[in-house]
């Protein structure tokens, strides 16, 4: 919990694990961090929706935030835009990532949210490339934002 308001007048609010799910998953984009072997950041924008406990990302199995994350599994997550531009003030939310193979409840988390996007997506991306694996970047919240 953290006192907001104004100053003479304070409220709390109590910030759980499910609250940040919630906040986090109700963003249209994600700015996905994960981390190079030096320690360095590399940020791209994701796709993200709720499946219970966790957070779900679809992404092809050969990239690279999922070379880095089997080595490292520690992400982070900022709202962003399309692009990937994180808005000003944006506050990380921490979590662990672990990559496993798409399950049918991932896939319906994404589609019911993201709809005819997500529908037209995957019919292009098999139209334009070489059928590539997909795995899910399962995602759970390691602290709550504040």
């Amino acid at each position: 919990w953290f006192p907001i308001g104004c100053p003479d007048r304070a409220y709390v609010v109590h910030v759980t694990v499910s609250s940040t799910l919630d906040h986090v998953a109700a963003e249209e984009f994600v700015s996905l961090t994960t981390f190079r072997r030096d320690g360095s950041p590399v940020a791209v924008p994701v796709w993200i929706a709720r499946d219970g406990d966790a957070l779900v990302v679809s992404t092809p199995a050969s990239t690279g935030k999922v070379k880095r994350l089997r080595r490292d599994p520690r992400v982070e997550l900022r709202p962003c835009s399309r692009r990937g531009r994180v808005r000003e003030g944006a506050e990380p939310v921490t979590g662990l990532a672990a990559v496993v193979q798409p399950e049918p409840h991932d896939l319906a988390a994404l589609q019911q949210k993201y709809g005819w996007q997500y529908r037209i997506g995957t019919v292009v991306e098999r139209l334009v490339r070489v059928r590539r694996e997909r795995v899910i970047l399962r995602i759970t919240l390691t602290e709550p934002a504040p």
